[in-house]
């Protein structure tokens, strides 16, 4: 009998190294992406990393009053509420404790030209769109997604910042609204009763005409 058949064409004895690679690295790589996508960085409420400069939130928007804007001035025009440059701080800090160890970083950066490596604090997955400008001029505060930060000496994750939390704000925007021109406002509404909070609210939605989608391409593009 011709022996000379074979049940798959030669050139697969080629591809067994590769499949036994691949069957070897797969489960590592697999439990490197679920242990990134559960790790603190992507899904904890606290998460409260440690910042280059002990930057105070506390100081700076609560007891100076400092409008969120002035350090995250794109808020209001782009996807993203950009971090500040060094020139930014300098220019309070060429004045004001110059002298400081603790803002000592600040000044090398100036000097040299490298930006400081600030670490982020809220990292939403890649595969989630989400547009700040789109939020803060209909009127949806810091303080929805990110909590009193004028009450934060550190700031940390205040929301989950998940798909089911997205939404819930997306079926029911009322208790999240309110005049655009307060959105950094992050203390407005305490003097006021749910009901009035709200009647104010729907006010507002009805004057943006607010329709918040939940369709999947909205935040998946």
């Amino acid at each position: 009998m011709n022996q000379s058949r074979f049940t798959f064409p030669r050139w697969t004895n080629l591809a067994l190294p590769a499949t036994i690679v691949i069957g070897m690295t797969a489960p590592l790589y697999i439990a490197i992406v679920v242990a990134y996508g559960f790790s603190p960085q992507a899904t904890d409420v606290g998460y409260m990393p440690e910042q280059p400069i002990p930057f105070s939130h506390q100081l700076h928007a609560g007891e100076l009053g400092m409008d969120c804007r002035y350090c995250h001035n794109t808020v209001e025009y782009t996807q993203h509420a950009a971090i500040p440059p060094t020139e930014t701080c300098m220019n309070c800090h060429a004045q004001i404790h110059p002298e400081s160890e603790k803002i000592k970083p600040l000044y090398e950066s100036y000097t040299t030209g490298m930006p400081i490596e600030w670490v982020r604090v809220h990292d939403l997955p890649q595969y989630s769109y989400f547009n700040h400008s789109a939020h803060v001029t209909r009127g949806v505060s810091c303080v929805e997604c990110h909590g009193r930060v004028d009450t934060m000496e550190v700031v940390y994750q205040h929301e989950t910042l998940s798909m089911g939390w997205c939404l819930e704000c997306h079926r029911d925007p009322d208790p999240h609204i309110r005049n655009p021109d307060l959105v950094t406002q992050l203390a407005w509404g305490l003097d006021m009763s749910g009901a009035e909070r709200l009647e104010n609210s729907a006010l507002w939605r009805t004057h943006n005409n607010l329709q918040p989608s939940e369709d999947c391409s909205t935040c998946h593009r």
